[in-house]
């Protein structure tokens, strides 16, 4: 298998199942225990903490709060700061923010909510004047990612904060679950107030995430019960989980890999573009600007489900966008704000390379992909 869908999970690495062993069977204790074991397994989540900290940059181990995934981060910290600011009726985002703040904010609205929606161009860019313009003196939160999920196109996150601060009192909330482990950030150089990740996207387990949440920024509890993570989330910790995140961020700190894995994003993107003559680049060709492991390609006149079909019958798995539409026959609301036609949107799909990926699989997908985009324009109505 040729796994090239790693924006959509990645694999357990094996230092983290390393790590997790001893938690999924010698120690088993809860960390909210007095006794040694539980005192032990708490240990454990604050080393896990200090890691996580470590990784984003953040002032103090203390603004991180462990969860169970990146989208119930995002729910938690948009639905929080709304719920501390009830005389605020105003939220800026953007279009191709991932489900789990685009759905949310959608909901909102339902809820008597005034969203303002920023666009995007043809590059996948942001418009910063247009975030200028769009806040308010009743705007209560601003909620960008730092990196689209599908594109993998960056958006200047430092500059976003400068922006929201200067010119409001709005609180900045930033989907970082895509970008964490592949791109440096130094949350406490910036003017960022709440931040989500998630283990999956790193090669953690699936199951656990965390918040950033800046020292000062109040946030209500989103699941109420027992007093877990300072009272800030209920609920008995997932310890080998949250071991492995941490496990996963110190992996990330330490193992530069990232040349390596932009290098070969680089041969294959190359190779498509330079082999292929109906695909086309989603997202700014300039890859300073993307995430290093990722590239998005339309091929036009061809479906991107037909495309997704072969290559699994070879052992290859990619994905039609992000994982969390892919089964939609309908382009996706990125490259619709983007304004990719239908003809090419139809037969987009997500490469993203990871760690364990290699130069000759690479040379495998260069090899077998053009003969499949071959066959699909022959049998398309639409390419005569």
């Amino acid at each position: 298998m040729i796994y090239l869908d790693n924006n959509a999970t990645t694999a357990v690495a094996p230092e983290v199942y390393e790590a997790m062993q001893p938690y999924l069977s010698k120690y088993f204790g809860n960390p909210s225990s007095p006794h040694a074991l539980g005192r032990h397994m708490k240990h454990a989540v604050e080393d896990a903490r200090i890691e996580v900290a470590s990784l984003i940059g953040a002032a103090d181990p203390k603004e991180i709060v462990f969860t169970s995934c990146g989208s119930e981060s995002d729910n938690w910290a948009i639905r929080g700061v709304l719920a501390t600011r009830p005389d605020k009726k105003h939220v800026v985002t953007t279009l191709v923010e991932h489900e789990a703040v685009r759905n949310v904010c959608h909901q909102l609205e339902k809820e008597g909510y005034d969203v303002t929606w920023l666009g995007v161009d043809g590059n996948g860019e942001l418009d910063l004047e247009e975030l200028r313009n769009a806040l308010r003196a009743d705007t209560a939160l601003v909620s960008i990612m730092l990196a689209n999920n599908e594109t993998g196109v960056l958006f200047p996150m430092r500059e976003i904060g400068h922006i929201v601060r200067e010119r409001s009192g709005a609180v900045f909330h930033v989907d970082g679950v895509q970008a964490v482990g592949k791109v440096p950030i130094e949350l406490k150089s910036c003017n960022v107030d709440l931040f989500a990740l998630s283990g999956h996207k790193l090669h953690a387990p699936q199951g656990v995430g965390a918040l950033y949440v800046r020292s000062g920024v109040e946030l209500p509890s989103f699941i109420l019960g027992g007093k877990q993570e300072e009272g800030r989330r209920a609920g008995t910790l997932a310890v080998p989980n949250i071991v492995g995140l941490g496990a996963a961020c110190s992996l990330a700190r330490i193992d530069g890999d990232h040349t390596l894995i932009e290098s070969l994003r680089n041969q294959l993107e190359d190779g498509i573009l330079e082999g292929i003559s109906n695909a086309h680049l989603n997202g700014i060709a300039d890859r300073t600007k993307r995430l290093p492991n990722t590239s998005s390609i339309s091929f036009e006149h061809v479906d991107g489900q037909s495309i997704l079909a072969h290559l699994d019958d070879k052992g290859i798995c990619v994905s039609t966008g992000s994982a969390c539409h892919s089964s939609s026959h309908t382009a996706s609301p990125t490259l619709k704000a983007m304004n990719v036609p239908y003809s090419m949107a139809q037969g987009s799909i997500r490469f993203s390379v990871g760690r364990y990926n290699t130069e000759e699989e690479i040379e495998t997908t260069l090899d077998v992909l053009p003969k499949i985009i071959s066959k699909l324009v022959e049998m398309s109505p639409t390419a005569k």
